[in-house]
Formats: C-alpha cells, sequence, structure tokens
C-alpha cells in the first residue's frame, strides 16, 4: 500500500513538473517569436535584453485577469470610499502647493486645474499607490496567456517603444498588474498618444515628474474635447413625471428644456442659464439614487474611464475642491 502510495505521489509530482516544463518552453518559443517581430519594428537588440532579462509569466497576473472581483459597491458607497474628506483636505493642499505649476499647465491646455487634481487623487491617491508590478513582465504574460492577447502584444510593444525612446529604464517602468503606468496610469497607448515631456528634460516622465505629470493629464482631457468653459455637470431634483425613457447619456436636451420639464439643482433652485445640451444620469444600477445633469466634460472623462461612477466621483472631487 505505501509502495502504490509512493508511487503514485511520484507520477503526479511528475506531471506537475512536467507541465511546467512545458509551459516555459512554450513561454520561451513565444517570446523568441515576439523578439524577432519586435526588432522589425524598431526595438534594439539591447532594449529587449533588458526588458526581458529573467522575463517569466506572472501567475499572480493571470490570476487578477481572470478573478476579477465583481463590483458590487453602491454607488454611494463608492463615493463616500472614493471622494472621503481626506482626500479632499488632502487635493486641496495640492492645489496651493502645486499653484503656479498648475496655473501654468492650465493657460496652456484649457483645462481646470482642480480636474487634474481630482484625477490625479483618484488614479493614484496623488501618487501615493502606483502599482508594483513590473510592466514588461505583466504584459508579456498578458499577451502570451491568450485570452485577450491581441490587445496586450500592441501594449508590449508599446511599451518597449516607451524605453527605446528613454523615457524610463525598463527596471523603473512599474505599474498595475495590467500594465497602466504612473502617477496617472497611462497604458502604453495612451502614453504615446498624450504624454508630455512639459519641462523639456527630454522625457515624458509620468512617474515621478510633476510637470509631466499634470501636464499628461491636462493633454488628454483638452485633446479629448475639453471645454474649459464648462464644468461637468451637478447633482439634480427631477420630477416623477419625469419619464424614465428620458434618463440615460443617449438622451439629449438643452439645459433651457430639462427646466421646463421641471428638474432642478439639488438645492431646489432652478438650473443655470446656459446653451449647452446635456443629459440626466443616475449612476446606481436599476435607476435608484441620485440623479446628475451632465454636460460635454462628463462624456470626456468617460473617455479615461467608462464608468459612470468613476466619472461622477471624479466630477464631485473636482466640485470639492474649489
Amino acid at each position: 500500500m505505501k509502495l502504490r502510495f509512493c508511487i503514485t505521489i511520484s507520477l503526479l509530482l511528475l506531471i506537475c513538473f512536467a507541465s511546467e516544463n512545458a509551459s516555459a518552453t512554450t513561454f520561451d518559443s513565444w517570446l523568441r517569436d515576439f523578439k524577432k517581430e519586435a526588432l522589425t519594428k524598431g526595438i534594439s537588440s539591447l532594449t529587449l535584453k533588458n526588458a526581458f532579462k529573467n522575463v517569466k509569466p506572472i501567475p499572480r497576473v493571470v490570476e487578477l485577469d481572470r478573478k476579477q472581483p465583481e463590483f458590487t459597491l453602491t454607488f454611494k458607497q463608492y463615493l463616500n470610499r472614493v471622494v472621503s474628506k481626506r482626500r479632499t483636505k488632502i487635493g486641496k493642499s495640492k492645489l496651493i502647493k502645486h499653484k503656479e505649476l498648475l496655473l501654468n499647465v492650465s493657460r496652456k491646455f484649457n483645462v481646470q486645474p482642480r480636474f487634474i487634481i481630482a484625477l490625479w487623487g483618484i488614479e493614484t491617491d496623488f501618487g501615493r499607490i502606483t502599482g508594483g508590478f513590473p510592466v514588461i513582465a505583466s504584459l508579456a504574460t498578458l499577451a502570451f496567456d491568450g485570452r485577450r492577447s491581441s490587445f496586450f502584444r500592441k501594449e508590449l510593444f508599446l511599451a518597449l517603444k516607451i524605453i527605446e525612446d528613454g523615457h524610463i529604464t525598463a527596471a523603473n517602468m512599474k505599474g498595475s498588474w495590467a500594465g497602466a503606468m504612473g502617477q496617472n496610469q497611462f497604458m502604453p497607448s495612451s502614453f504615446h498618444s498624450f504624454a508630455i515631456d512639459y519641462d523639456g528634460d527630454g522625457s515624458a516622465d509620468i512617474w515621478n515628474n510633476l510637470p509631466d505629470i499634470f501636464a499628461s493629464i491636462a493633454n488628454y482631457l483638452s485633446r479629448s474635447g475639453w471645454k474649459s468653459d464648462q464644468n461637468w455637470g451637478r447633482p439634480v431634483l427631477i420630477p416623477s413625471t419625469l419619464p424614465k425613457t428620458f434618463l440615460g447619456k443617449n438622451v439629449k436636451k438643452g439645459i433651457q428644456r430639462w427646466s421646463e420639464l421641471g428638474v432642478k439643482r439639488a438645492n431646489g433652485m432652478e438650473l443655470p442659464i446656459a446653451k449647452m445640451t446635456a443629459s440626466i444620469i443616475k449612476p446606481e444600477k436599476g435607476g435608484i439614487g441620485p440623479a446628475y445633469i451632465v454636460y460635454n466634460n462628463y462624456r470626456v472623462i468617460l473617455k479615461w474611464n467608462r464608468s459612470d461612477y468613476f466619472a461622477t466621483a471624479v466630477g464631485t472631487l473636482a466640485d470639492s475642491l474649489r
């Protein structure tokens, strides 16, 4: 009986070892082919050598990608957590501390400073939490894994281009498990589209350089259609007579029309007089919870992150920083 048990255990260990070895071999083969393609895209052999030194698939990255926790927070819980008194207090102090820089960036990109600070605060708690995963290894893991390989393969090429261009070294390129980087959490594709070398030192450093970080956030918003003469929206009261079919981002009406339909500010006052279109949304699923009237800039925030929870939180935090 003991002999049979030992043989069974030995066979299981052999199978596990063979499986792990086969997986490693498969990754090594995939990586060789990837490097060959990278060379044809202008990535130097030196960059590839440094970037992929000791790189292996990261099991934790695959686990996080396949088992992302279901979003169970209510809108109120999310808002209380993301737009906390602590974060508002810190955000106000950052606005004061970096006032001159923020005003200069604001003038250049036509984006109000409070929205720059709000996005910075919500994305990484003002640079405190930027992620500790090695970006190249994380993206290689996801590109090899297969579930969304095409997307992450492109991001991996773009991440290598960032290193090739001298913006950061492979060793210092840290971020989230999915490859979002720096204090504004740009994916490599967003970096190439929006990252700015604001101080002119030759690199767009979204990891450590506040001028580059603020300018990159503002550039993203500006090039996505931001309007500096508008707010994002505001909480409102809606009458019970308002048809439910009128709720949602796809329904756009002039502010005057919404006033005629009985929509008022949260304090019961009339909506502001302005010639622009707006939508009425309820971020909470199921059409419950508070309502908001939202403008063009809200839709721009959604280009950064498609979540209504996120976009409303950014606007709410920005308002609290006035």
